[in-house]
C-alpha cells in the first residue's frame, strides 16, 4: 500500500459538484489510500471539503479579494493562479483526480499541468471524448470520458467514477520505481520520415544516455522543452525541426514560436538539425486548405497530407532557425544533410527539390553566427544515411564528452 505522507488529492467545485467528488473520496479512502479534498468552486458557498475554497484563494498574490471577484471570468482565472500556488506547496501529494464540465475541467488540469511528470492525475470529464489538447498540454493527464453528465450519481456515473478513483489509487499504490543508477537522459526529435536516423543515433547512444524520442507533432516538442525547463534532461538531439515549418507555413503541428527558447534558457548541449522541414502537415486531404491544392502533396496515410515547402518559405525557416541557435549560449552544432532533410526528399523521391533545400540551407548559414561553442556543420548526406547519423552521434559526443548520472527522481 501507498507510504503514510503519499496522499490522494480530490479536487474540484464541491458546490456543484459534491456528491460525486465525495464519491471518489470514498472509493479511494477503501483502497486504504489517505485523501485530501479541495474545493475549487468560486461562488463563496460553505463546502464539504477538507481545504475550503477560500483557504485555496488566500494562495493568491493578491489574496481571497482576487479571487472572489463576483466576475466569473475573473473569478476562476483567479482560482487557476491560486490552485497553482497551494499545489506547488504540498509535500504529501501521491496524486491528483477531479471530475466535472468544462468550467471544471479547465480549471482542474490547469493546477494538474503545473505538477510534475510522473504523479498520477486522473480528470473524469463530460468534455473528454473530444479534443483534450487545451486541458492536457504536455502533461501526463489521464482523461476519462464522464459518458453521462457530471451531474449526481447513477448507475453509469458511480461506475465511471469508481473506475476512475481505483485506478488513481493503484498508482499512487504501486508507483514506478526508477533505475538505482539512471543515465543521463536526452531528447530527441523523430517523424516517420526521419526515423532511420533517429533509430541509429539512439541505438549508438543508449548503452551511455537514457533516450527520450519525441514524435515532432507539436505537442511533442513542447513536451520536450517542458522537460528542459524542469530540468530533466541533460542535452537534446533535435534532429526533426518540422514543428518549424508548420508554424511559418500554418500547418497543424506547429509548437509555437517558443520552439528551441527552452534551450536558450537552460544553455543544455543542443545538436540540431533540418529533418523533415520539406514538409507541411495537414489532416486528411478532405481538410487541406485551399491555398494549397496546387501545390506538390503528398498523402503520407489517411489522417495526414503534406504539402512540400517551397523555397521563399524556406527562407523564413531558416531565418527563424538561425535566429534562435545565435541566441543559444550553451554548445551547439547544427548539421544540414545537404543530400535531403527526409526520407522523401531524395533523387526520385517525391519532395525531392533542391532548389528549396538550397533556399533553406544558404540561408541558415547566412544568418548563422559562429563562435567558439557555436559551429554550423555541412554534410553531403541524406538525413537518414549511417553517415549523417554517425555524424550527429559524434557532435553530440564532442559537446557532451563526460556521461554523469543524474540523481533520481522519487515522487
Amino acid at each position: 500500500m501507498a507510504s503514510a505522507d503519499r496522499t490522494a488529492y480530490v479536487v474540484g467545485t464541491f458546490d456543484t459538484k459534491g456528491s460525486e467528488l465525495q464519491y471518489l473520496r470514498s472509493c479511494i479512502e477503501k483502497l486504504g489510500i489517505r485523501v485530501t479534498t479541495v474545493d475549487l468552486a468560486t461562488s463563496g458557498a460553505m463546502s464539504s471539503a477538507s481545504i475550503t475554497a477560500r483557504e485555496v484563494a488566500r494562495f493568491h498574490p493578491k489574496g481571497e479579494a482576487a479571487v472572489f471577484t463576483k466576475d466569473r471570468g475573473s473569478s476562476v482565472a483567479g482560482m487557476t493562479e491560486a490552485f497553482g500556488r497551494f499545489l506547488a506547496s504540498r509535500r504529501d501529494l501521491g496524486g491528483i483526480i477531479s471530475a466535472g464540465g468544462s468550467g471544471g475541467t479547465a480549471l482542474a488540469t490547469a493546477g494538474m499541468r503545473s505538477i510534475p511528470v510522473g504523479i498520477p492525475k486522473v480528470m473524469v470529464s463530460t468534455v473528454a471524448s473530444g479534443d483534450v489538447a487545451p486541458y492536457v498540454g504536455e502533461s501526463d493527464i489521464c482523461m476519462m470520458y464522464s459518458i453521462t453528465d457530471v451531474s449526481g450519481l447513477n448507475r453509469i456515473s458511480a461506475q465511471v467514477l469508481g473506475n476512475a478513483a481505483h485506478a488513481l489509487a493503484g498508482m499512487i499504490a504501486n508507483p514506478v520505481q526508477p533505475a538505482d543508477e539512471p543515465k543521463p537522459a536526452i531528447g530527441l526529435t523523430m517523424f516517420g520520415v526521419t526515423t532511420t536516423c533517429v533509430q541509429a543515433v539512439t541505438k549508438a547512444l543508449s548503452s551511455s544516455y537514457d533516450c527520450l524520442v519525441f514524435h515532432a507533432t507539436g505537442t511533442g516538442g513542447r513536451s520536450m522543452e517542458m522537460l528542459t525547463d524542469s530540468g530533466l534532461l541533460d542535452g537534446i538531439i533535435d534532429i526533426t525541426t518540422t514543428e518549424i515549418a508548420d508554424l511559418i507555413v500554418g500547418g497543424v503541428f506547429s509548437a509555437g514560436d517558443t520552439r528551441m527558447d527552452a534551450v536558450i534558457r537552460s544553455r543544455l548541449p543542443y545538436v540540431g538539425s533540418c529533418g523533415a522541414l520539406d514538409m507541411v502537415n495537414f489532416h486528411a486531404m478532405a481538410t487541406l486548405p485551399a491555398r494549397f491544392r496546387g501545390r506538390n502533396i503528398y498523402k503520407h496515410n489517411e489522417n495526414v497530407t503534406l504539402v512540400r515547402t517551397l523555397p521563399e518559405e524556406n527562407v523564413a525557416i531558416g531565418e527563424f532557425i538561425a535566429g534562435k541557435l545565435n541566441q543559444m549560449e550553451g554548445p551547439v552544432r547544427f548539421l544540414i544533410p545537404e543530400g535531403g532533410v527526409s526520407a522523401i526528399d531524395a533523387p526520385g523521391q517525391p519532395f525531392h527539390d533542391p532548389a528549396a533545400n538550397r533556399a533553406l540551407f544558404s540561408t541558415i548559414e547566412k544568418n548563422f553566427k559562429p563562435g567558439s561553442q557555436r559551429k554550423l556543420i555541412k554534410l553531403p548526406y541524406n538525413i537518414n544515411d549511417p553517415a549523417f547519423a554517425e555524424a550527429l552521434v559524434q557532435a553530440f559526443q564532442e559537446i557532451r564528452p563526460q556521461a554523469p548520472a543524474r540523481p533520481s527522481y522519487k515522487r
